[in-house]
């Protein structure tokens, strides 16, 4: 059986009757399948590709029917369909599966690079191509975005095969043997040039010389029509060989009768060709970019720098032009021919320098005379052309607002390097001519500082240290900032540079302390850069003055925008293409200080409604995003009212490790959208977003934070009046403190919770009463808390409360355990995690297993204990429980230190404390140090094993952070199960009894 995907997708039996699987769905799981073969394609992956961003309620069943109907279609086959969490695998071999054999053979094909290779790699390539039996891969599945990516990916790859082909082909001097191909190909897509290229190449080594223009011409119309565009330097490259290309010799004509020989005037020598540098004066007092000079110098001026292009980006006032003309006038040296340059004014006041007006320049700076210069521009493209063809010239194309008319400014001689600087990210010049990109951004710290000492004296800024790393700072450390601020200084020489920092502190100030009497200043460069962006892309540059955190994602921006995310990517592309935005990440987007108050002064200019609607749809978004996710890892939580309706702009979390995810990248602006809400006086949004935040928080470790988001929260419940609103977020904040070791604190607030909501009841109470019985027991009142404890889940029982029954059932389990009843306690952890049997990854069915495996330790059931701790670590890693999987991975350790197992206890104990590291949990972390400095010291082991322990440590240290191995907090409550640190360790260790302090290990 052969699977075909390189068209419709369908199986060929072993007859060569073809099979096509019932629908296109099915056809698509089939694909994926395949396309993945010998790996697990997540269940998720297959409702994207289905069903795009809106899988269905039934989605997993459908793929379920879908899974069931392919295993009856490839029984009795080389293919085997399996479950494997979190979805499903095929197994079988590779060349039954056309995709990965046309992969296997244009990689041999690409292998046969020795002398006299070309002749294999085109029967290789031959045979790939014949593979395709459509003009799309993957034809008839569902059209949605991941099968358009699939599918384009493996349209590209046949492309690039087709292009390895003829170009073998060319070598051979079969060009003609392409031919059919390549115009069938170039037909379907009239704007890839490189296809273009090729054919006019293959017809012109055919002999077919009008055909060959015909094609060009072809190609060339449709760009200018459809896109705009000249004709990019492969295509043309083709069609001026072909122009200047020998001819073949011809039979001679019959001899015509002579004329007398006319005398002619000897000609003179031709005149020496002028040296050319229209560089600018390069930039006094230049300091830095010492690292972007060498890259320069390698991609242009070195000995492999013939024809190179480069193109360098940055923001306005990264320097950008003040780089290239330092770099170019050092490497002057390297192109004998001369310096071209022009500022062609992209992003500056006026109008646009365009391509007629620079290769007039050009040309005469070349040497043509004025009355000989074309008129048109095409005809002055050429002579450019034709002129730099056996020069070795440095072009610098300086500020170029886009890629439309640079094509023709690139000079022809393979000897030649072109640099163009630009605010914009010009990725066509990329795509279509190979450029290297150079990116430059802020300068380092310390060449921030040196630019400062030459613009102020050395003297003066050292002077001021601190001061003066803060003026860098509040500049983006941009050369154009820096300049300005020195440039107040050295105004005010009596000024200490201290006496600055005030005005660019102030963030109302920063601007306009960053201006000067005449037209340069960050306000007006950035002015110049936004007049060049759509209505969209400004105004969304405005509205994300309203957003507080430090980064943004198209989610985001669409709920600013009010419109979808395909919108908003391409507004928040724009901005980043301009460098108005980074995107450090992928999808992440994060703006430089100045940046982001030059769009709050875009906002101040709106009216006071449309600033207040930009922070409010903010809050909705997330709201709706945060009760979505609040909702995985606490099933059943009540939003206290209906969150707003999500949009198609919610961020899609299938999981609670996506929730999880999601929330340490947006949990700065959760925190600052509560206050912002707080702030336009919309306390009920305020409280509602931190109350649903906080079982988030909890299950990402961030302690600190949690407690700063619930205090603001609490501020803004108490100004609603609302007596449950309070309750509520005094007994979540209650659980913060509790968390942090603030037992007094915790105590107090939980129980003005459960006074509060005595006479109401419901599910805020028993709330109320489990997170007062934590505090209880985090104050040794071990008898109350369990009284408590079991009063909550009275309470829950008696009235149907489910909202808080599994915190209750999770954290009462815990409260028997520290008071000494470990068969209760495990019997409580159970019926917990029963409640949250259908959800095995919620918040409190993991605590439940952390409880339950402490129970089965202290109840002397090691085998089962042992089990249960990994079950946990697993669950808990899977789910990205932070501090959870801390909590589990410490106390396996304990475990195994009671089993006599140290070596395999110190391993756990570094995983722990590595966990607790990256947290920045710094105190857990000293603690869990000594621990391990006291096992490796204390406990008598075999040398091997010895030398091991400190192996172990070595290795966790040394290990990166890693997306799928997350770190926890500490938690020093019952909240989780863990029990209070003992003086075991510490006794013994003083006693000298280290064996006995390694083998009872205190709980930290």
């Amino acid at each position: 059986m052969f699977i075909r995907l390189l068209g419709p997708v369908e199986l060929r039996a072993a007859d060569g009757r073809a099979v096509e699987p019932a629908g296109p769905k099915r056809c698509a799981v089939l694909a994926l399948l395949a396309l993945e073969l010998g790996r697990t394609v997540p269940v998720e992956r297959l409702f994207e590709l289905l069903w795009g961003e809106a899988p269905p309620a039934r989605a997993r069943a459908a793929v379920q029917g879908h899974i069931a109907a392919l295993r009856k279609q490839i029984a009795d086959s080389p293919f085997t369909l399996l479950t494997r969490a979190p979805g499903y695998r095929l197994d079988g071999p590779a060349e039954l599966v056309d995709a990965l054999l046309f992969e296997r053979l244009t990689a041999l094909a690409a292998g046969e690079c020795a002398p006299g290779g070309d002749e294999a790699a085109v029967k290789l390539l031959r045979e790939a191509l014949d593979l395709w039996h459509g003009g799309t891969a993957l034809a008839n599945l569902p059209e949605t975005g991941l099968r358009h990516a699939v599918a384009d990916r493996l349209d590209r790859r046949r492309t690039r095969a087709l292009e390895c082909w003829a170009e073998r082909l060319l070598r051979l001097g079969r060009g003609a043997d392409a031919v059919t191909d390549l115009d069938r190909a170039a037909e379907a897509d009239g704007l890839h040039e490189p296809l273009a290229a090729l054919l006019v190449r293959c017809l012109h080594q055919a002999g077919r010389f009008a055909d060959a223009l015909t094609a060009y011409h072809r190609t060339r119309r449709r760009l200018a029509e459809e896109l705009g565009l000249a004709p990019g330097r492969a295509l043309q490259s083709a069609v001026d060989d072909m122009l200047t290309a020998d001819p073949e010799p011809t039979p001679a004509a019959p001899a015509a009768p002579t004329s007398p020989p006319v005398p002619v005037d000897p000609v003179d020598p031709p005149a020496p060709r002028p040296t050319v540098n229209q560089l600018p004066r390069a930039a006094a007092r230049f300091v830095g970019r010492a690292a972007e000079q060498r890259w320069l110098d390698a991609e242009c001026a070195g000995p492999h720098g013939g024809g190179s292009l480069a193109v360098v980006t940055g923001p306005a006032g990264a320097g950008k032009t003040a780089t290239v003309v330092q770099w170019a006038h050092a490497a002057a040296g390297a192109f004998p021919d001369g310096l071209l340059f022009a500022d062609l004014n992209g992003f500056g006041p006026g109008h646009r320098t365009g391509p007629v007006e620079v290769l007039g320049r050009f040309l005469r700076a070349l040497g043509v005379e004025e009355r000989e210069l074309p008129e048109d521009r095409y005809a002055r493209a050429a002579l450019y052309r034709a002129l730099t063809g056996r020069r070795r010239l440095l072009v610098v194309l300086d500020n170029a607002g886009d890629a439309e008319d640079l094509a023709d400014l690139l000079p022809a001689g393979p000897d030649c390097a072109t640099v163009i600087t630009s605010r914009s990210s010009l990725e066509d010049v990329v795509v279509t001519e190979g450029a290297a990109l150079l990116r430059l951004g802020a300068l380092p710290a310390e060449d921030a500082l040196g630019l400062l000492e030459h613009l102020l004296t050395p003297a003066r800024v050292r002077a001021e240290p601190e001061a003066s790393a803060k003026v860098a700072e509040l500049c983006d450390r941009l050369p154009l900032a820096l300049r300005i601020a020195a440039a107040r200084l050295a105004a005010q020489p009596g000024w200490a540079i201290a006496d600055l920092v005030p005005e660019l502190a102030d963030e109302r100030t920063r601007l306009q302390t960053l201006d000067t009497q005449g037209a340069i200043s960050v306000r007006s460069a950035l002015g110049l850069t936004v007049r060049r962006l759509s209505a969209t892309a400004v105004h969304l540059l405005a509205l994300l003055a309203a957003h507080p955190g430090p980064e943004t994602d198209a989610h985001a921006a669409a709920a600013l925008l009010a419109t979808d995310t395909a919108e908003a990517r391409r507004a928040l592309g724009s901005l980043a293409a301009h460098h108005l935005l980074t995107e450090d990440t992928p999808g992440r987007y994060r703006r430089h200080d100045l940046i982001r108050l030059y769009g709050a002064e875009l906002l101040d200019e709106r009216p006071a409604s449309e600033r207040a609607g930009a922070t409010l749809a903010l809050v909705d978004h997330f709201l709706a995003a945060a009760a979505h996710g609040a909702g995985l890892l606490q099933p059943g939580l009540d939003p206290f009212g209906p969150p707003p309706l999500p949009g198609p702009a919610r961020p899609r979390l299938p999981d609670v490790r996506a929730a999880l995810d999601w929330f340490r990248a947006e949990e700065p602006t959760i925190r600052g959208l509560v206050t912002s809400a707080a702030d336009l006086g919309d306390h009920r949004r305020a409280w509602r977003l931190a109350y649903l935040a906080n079982c988030l928080y909890y299950g990402a470790g961030r302690r600190t934070d949690r407690l700063a988001c619930l205090r603001a929260g609490l501020e803004s419940a108490v100004l609603t009046g609302d007596p449950a609103a309070v309750a509520s977020m005094e007994a979540s904040t209650a659980r913060a403190l509790s968390g942090l070791g603030r037992a007094e604190e915790a105590h107090r607030l939980a129980l003005r919770a459960v006074t509060r909501t005595a006479d109401a009841g419901g599910d805020v109470h028993v709330h109320a009463l489990t997170v007062l019985a934590v505090a209880s027991a985090a104050r040794g009142e071990h008898a109350e808390a369990v009284r408590l404890g079991e009063r909550a889940i009275a309470l829950a029982g008696a009235h149907g409360l489910a909202e808080h029954a599994p915190f209750a059932f999770s954290n009462t389990a815990a409260l028997h355990g520290f008071a000494g009843d470990a068969g209760q306690a495990l019997r409580r952890a159970r019926e917990a995690r029963a409640l949250l049997a259908e959800h095995p990854q919620a918040t409190y069915h993991l605590s439940a297993m952390v409880n339950e495996a402490h129970a089965l330790q202290q109840l002397r059931r090691p085998a089962e204990a042992g089990r249960a701790w990994r079950e946990t670590m697993e669950r808990c890693r899977a789910a990205g429980a932070v501090h959870l999987e801390a909590v589990a991975e410490r106390h396996y350790a304990d475990f195994l230190l009671d089993a006599d197992r140290p070596v395999e206890a110190a391993s756990h104990l570094r995983s722990a404390h590595c966990l607790y590291e990256r947290l920045g949990d710094a105190g857990v972390a000293r603690q869990l140090e000594r621990r391990l400095a006291t096992l490796a010291g204390a406990v008598t082991v075999a040398p091997s094993a010895r030398r091991a322990l400190p192996a172990a440590s070595g290795a966790c240290r040394s290990r990166p952070p890693d997306r799928g191995s997350p770190c926890g907090e500490v938690p020093r409550h019952p909240e989780t199960g863990v029990r209070r640190s003992t003086v075991t360790v510490r006794r013994a260790c003083r006693s000298g009894d280290h064996h006995r302090a390694a083998a009872r290990p205190g709980r930290l």
